[in-house]
């Protein structure tokens, strides 16, 4: 190994010798990768495959120690700094070119407490594997419509998940958090200790330090009602009209939403309909499954259905029944904001777009939240913005060629103009992509913002943390 050349967060590049390199290898217990080694495009590739990023070192971190260690490394020779926990996140802000990336998707440990009903996990774990192993007690986290999604990303920005109208967010959930902050200390934040990093982490994404674990409570589950109706296209118009009525009868123990997306070749339905584009509207109901069935009925009487597969399944199960919508490898480019409402209009215009779009691979999702756990959090209590719009929609552009990029990056660009007058003038962070400081703004509104900036100013004054959704330290030259 040679010496590397990494970038510096002063837009210039240093030298960092070999030895320097190999005592922080020597220091770590996980693996230290550079792009000469084994396993170097393995080790920076995403979920997103528009980023393609070449880092100049990666820190696969086996521990707190490794990731302290690796802050400390980066901070004293003011380094391009990203942090990956699973990978997820569409704008790829995980991985950064020319950088130091530390990896935490080694770091997996689950531990559940059944007796206060409380689990405390590992920032490299997935939605999937923290429900996999809660499912052995009939338990279950919030957080998380696909179960492949980081369980550490998705909870620093928010944490819609399928249980959120009746257990809020996955940060609405959380006990406390263990950090290491800018300056490479270790702490554990909570309502009682570091309260205001506490309050910042809840909503504030990855700029206020690198979160090694997570302790959330947990709720009963066990077996759920789950599942969706299926109509064709042409009904999606009306099909969706019916299901915003249903939306307003439904108790908090159905979260439920809708999506357009293209038929799977699968049993359950007409094979003319392999392939074709269709609507629908699905959800997790938890609690009594003869009451679960009976708050269906509104739902399953309208038209005359493609497919109805709701079914009892474990709650684990029915976490991944939306993972093939949303494959790895794939170019992705997504668009997303709050409705200011479900109108007829909205509706109208999801439909004739999505009917347009040039990729099968496309989905369209409309997630209703409104009126639940998620929407009775008292505003001021976390950084996570925006409770009161009832509607979220998300345009999830998916293709496999890279040829295909221009078309489908039109075609979802032409798509946002026409919804426009529909939107609100907020957006949930973790669905941003590279979309600019206003929009960063957007996601948490002026007071918030503002808060959140004079608290990066005191956590991260240097803005070591910026491959994020950035939020500046409100310091004159950030």
């Amino acid at each position: 190994m040679s010496d590397l050349r990494i970038a510096s967060a002063n837009g210039a590049h240093v030298i960092i010798d070999e030895s320097t390199v190999q005592t922080l290898r020597a220091a770590l217990r996980g693996n230290l990768i550079s792009p000469a080694d084994a396993g170097y495009d393995e080790a920076r590739t995403i979920f997103n495959a528009m980023i393609d990023r070449r880092p100049a070192l990666i820190a696969r971190c086996a521990g707190a120690s490794d990731v302290v260690e690796c802050v400390r490394f980066a901070r004293a020779r003011q380094l391009i700094l990203s942090v990956r926990g699973t990978g997820h996140n569409v704008a790829g802000v995980s991985i950064c070119d020319d950088g130091f990336v530390i990896d935490l998707s080694r770091m997996k440990s689950i531990r559940v407490n059944v007796a206060d009903r409380s689990a405390r996990v590992e920032a490299g774990a997935t939605w999937g594997e923290l429900n996999h192993d809660l499912q052995v007690f009939n338990l279950a986290a919030t957080g998380g419509f696909v179960s492949t999604t980081g369980v550490a990303g998705l909870t620093l920005g928010g944490g819609l998940g399928w249980l959120v109208r009746k257990h809020g967010l996955a940060l609405d959930n959380l006990l406390s958090v263990d950090v290491v902050t800018a300056d490479g200390e270790f702490v554990t934040a909570s309502a009682d200790s570091h309260p205001d990093l506490f309050w910042a982490l809840r909503g504030g994404g990855g700029n206020f330090g690198v979160v090694t674990s997570f302790e959330f409570r947990v709720h009963p589950a066990g077996t759920v009602l789950a599942g969706m109706v299926i109509h064709s296209i042409a009904d999606a118009p009306a099909a969706l009209r019916s299901w915003r009525g249903f939306e307003s009868t439904v108790p908090d123990d159905l979260t439920n939403g809708a999506l357009l997306f293209s038929a799977p070749p699968a049993p359950f339905l007409p094979e003319s309909y392999h392939g074709a584009p269709v609507v629908g509207m699905g959800g997790v109901y938890t609690g009594d499954l003869a009451t679960g069935e009976r708050a269906l009925q509104l739902l399953r009487a309208f038209g005359q259905p493609l497919a109805d597969i709701f079914q009892p399944m474990p709650y684990s199960a029915a976490q991944t029944m939306a993972d093939f919508l949303w494959p790895q490898g794939c170019l992705n480019y997504w668009k997303s904001n709050f409705l200011k409402a479900l109108s007829d209009d909205a509706i109208d215009t999801i439909v004739h777009w999505f009917s347009k779009t040039p990729s099968a691979l496309t989905t369209v999702v409309i997630e209703h939240n409104g009126d639940s756990a998620f929407s009775r959090v008292p505003e001021h209590e976390t950084a996570f913005g925006h409770r009161r719009w009832p509607y979220n929609l998300v345009v999830t552009a998916m293709w496999k060629d890279p040829a295909e990029s221009d078309a489908n990056i039109a075609w979802i660009r032409a798509f946002w103009e026409a919804m426009r007058p529909c939107l609100a003038d907020a957006v949930y962070v973790n669905y941003l992509g590279d979309e600019g400081l206003d929009r960063v703004r957007d996601a948490y509104g002026v007071e918030k913002y503002a808060r959140l900036a004079a608290l990066k100013a005191r956590y991260d004054p240097t803005n070591l943390f910026r491959s994020n959704q950035n939020i500046r330290p409100d310091v004159v030259g950030a």
